[in-house]
């Protein structure tokens, strides 16, 4: 007999059932046990708080090996256990990119090495993710990559992107595409409007993501490719996605919590850490994917964490580079959804925990038995004010500085271990 916790006057949230439930559950050598089945080992009050799974976080930028001052496993293993994030499946784009099986061993030997929480990599579609020449998908596939990507970049050339398609339809793969049209989106930092006109912004206009989505998933109609848009974020792209999703089950899509709750206004005096890829959208765009979110169109709900040094970002808003850290607000922003009664916390888990787990087909996600007991515990009402000079991330490019939120992550548990524990919470 393993190692045995039980958890007493606990609020469930498991995204695979309709309603709530309170109880135990015990948890035996790192796996989770049958709820309510009496208390067995050390014990554990959950003092009415919420207990769920940890979040699967898709498009996790940890920059290591060239740029470890951005982010390192470490630290982003550090910033994932305070928020309440169990799994980062990690984008490629790093200096040099995982565009080969030697690099991607590297990276899956240090992420053992020196995370705490659990790291799902993905590798690059084409070499130094430029679009031009194809990876060894078949060594990577075998290596590990649960999915390919060119993370924020989309291939330009549609016959070249058709024939890598093609040939990674041989493993049934995972494509996470960036769906926005190369030529239209190139060099810009906001969307075409009134706003970014006034501003003096280069722009791109919200159809560019159209665009994207029907080439994306044309190429892939006729081939044995799972296709997820990492990011869709305006009305007409959601339009597009309705009507392919209707007919073709292979295709998913997500969005970050950012384009959720901000929009093109956000930006107000240049301010740099609202500069996102893609960029901020209108407040009806922004209206329409809540809608979407509540109707089930949007399968997942990422950070998209983009650690950025201070230097990249204070600059000209034209000139700073885009992304923004979101390991530690993306449970108290998701939040949000659940206070303003978007979502129940049982359909917000499922675009936080369950869903994606189940994109990239890892067993996580839930609180059924016999899953590894990758959960957490939070107290959704407790108002929190973010600093981001109190992050364990190692850059602090939040567009939530200063700002009040609710719901905190009192305690973080991967395989039955606690790899964090907030001070105000007893064990």
């Amino acid at each position: 007999m393993g190692k045995q916790i039980t958890f007493i006057n606990a609020r469930f949230i498991d995204p695979t059932v309709e309603m709530e439930t309170t109880g135990t559950l015990t948890i035996n050598d790192g796996l989770i046990e049958k709820k309510d089945d009496g208390i067995k080992g050390k014990v554990i009050d959950c003092k009415g708080m919420c207990l769920a799974p940890g979040i699967v976080d898709i498009g996790v930028k940890v920059c290591e090996p060239g740029e470890k001052h951005k982010e390192s496993f470490r630290s982003a293993s550090s910033a994932a256990a305070a928020g309440g994030v169990t799994s980062l499946v990690t984008r490629p784009d790093t200096k040099p990119s995982i565009d080969n099986p030697e690099l991607l061993e590297f990276f899956k030997n240090r992420g053992k090495e020196a995370s705490k929480v659990k790291i799902f990599p993905t590798a690059s579609l084409t070499k130094k993710n430029n679009g031009k020449k194809m990876t060894e998908i078949g060594f990577l596939h075998d290596g590990g990559a649960v999915a390919f990507t060119d993370g924020f970049n989309s291939i330009p050339n549609t016959k070249v992107f058709y024939q890598i398609l093609k040939y990674a339809s041989d493993f049934n793969t995972l494509i996470i595409g960036h769906p926005q049209d190369y030529f239209l989106t190139k060099n810009t930092s906001a969307t075409n409007g009134v706003f970014a006109s006034i501003k003096g912004l280069s722009s791109s206009p919200d159809f560019a993501e159209k665009i994207g989505i029907e080439r994306d998933t044309a190429l892939i109609s006729n081939l044995n490719i799972r296709y997820h848009a990492d990011q869709v974020t305006t009305k007409i792209g959601l339009d597009v996605l309705r009507g392919l999703k209707a007919t073709n089950k292979r295709i998913t899509a997500g969005t970050s919590i950012h384009h959720l709750l901000f929009n093109e206004l956000d930006i107000g005096n240049y301010r740099t850490f609202f500069k996102l890829k893609p960029p901020l959208r209108s407040s009806t765009d922004r209206e329409a994917l809540t809608e979407a979110i509540r109707e089930g169109l949007i399968d997942n709900i990422c950070s998209m964490h983009t650690p950025q040094d201070e230097e990249s970002k204070r600059l000209p808003f034209e000139e700073a580079a885009p992304g923004a850290v979101g390991l530690e607000t993306i449970l108290p922003a998701s939040l949000s959804l659940y206070h303003n009664k978007v979502l129940s916390l049982n359909q917000l888990f499922r675009l936080l925990a369950l869903n994606p787990a189940n994109i990239i087909k890892k067993n996580l996600g839930s609180l059924n038995q016999g899953q590894p007991a990758d959960i957490i515990i939070f107290d959704p009402d407790k108002p929190v004010k973010i600093d981001r000079f109190q992050f364990q991330s190692k850059s602090q490019n939040t567009p939530f500085d200063g700002f009040n939120l609710q719901g905190q992550n009192l305690l973080t548990m991967v395989e039955g271990e606690i790899i964090f524990k907030n001070d105000s919470f007893e064990v």
